[in-house]
């Protein structure tokens, strides 16, 4: 893959604060041409450097006041069942997204709830009922922050 100018750097940081800027407002911040910048995000798009654009969802506005990470242990393990369980759960609406690990524990498991008892509930039910669950941790989260920054590998 080309390295990554300036210029894609300063289009990603832009993108990354606000995915819905205008292709216009985009190249008028970086001050180049729409069409150059309209190629360069197509190409970021075509190499998978911007996989997609999502939205931040504030959960509490849906209903989900508590947010939770379930640290899980597998056994046995394997790529079939790992794969499985992550194939299963992120069908489920609580999911928030899940981190497949290495170290002590297999996943964690970012969830949104509506209250302790749906936490409860729902930890058990899809999650300590599956057999290859050998162990669970859960933590509430107090608070979620996104780094506004996007890290340059190059400095």
């Amino acid at each position: 893959m080309k390295k990554l100018d300036d210029i894609d750097q300063q289009i990603l940081t832009l993108l990354y604060k606000d995915a819905d800027i205008t292709n216009k407002e985009l190249a008028a911040k970086i001050g180049i041409a729409p069409s150059t910048c309209l190629e360069r995000v197509k190409r970021m798009k075509n190499t998978d450097v911007i996989r997609n654009s999502v939205i931040d969802v504030n959960y509490q506005m849906l209903g989900g006041n508590i947010q939770a990470i379930a640290a899980i242990q597998l056994q046995p393990y394997s790529e079939q069942i790992v794969n499985a369980l992550r194939d299963e759960l992120l069908c489920l609406p609580e999911i928030v997204s899940m981190f497949h690990m290495g170290g002590a524990f297999d996943f964690y498991i970012h969830m949104s709830v509506k209250d302790t008892e749906h936490l409860r509930s729902f930890v058990f039910k899809a999650i300590t009922s599956r057999e290859e669950v050998t162990n669970v941790e859960t933590s509430l989260v107090f608070e979620h922050s996104r780094s506004p920054v996007i890290p340059n590998f190059d400095d």
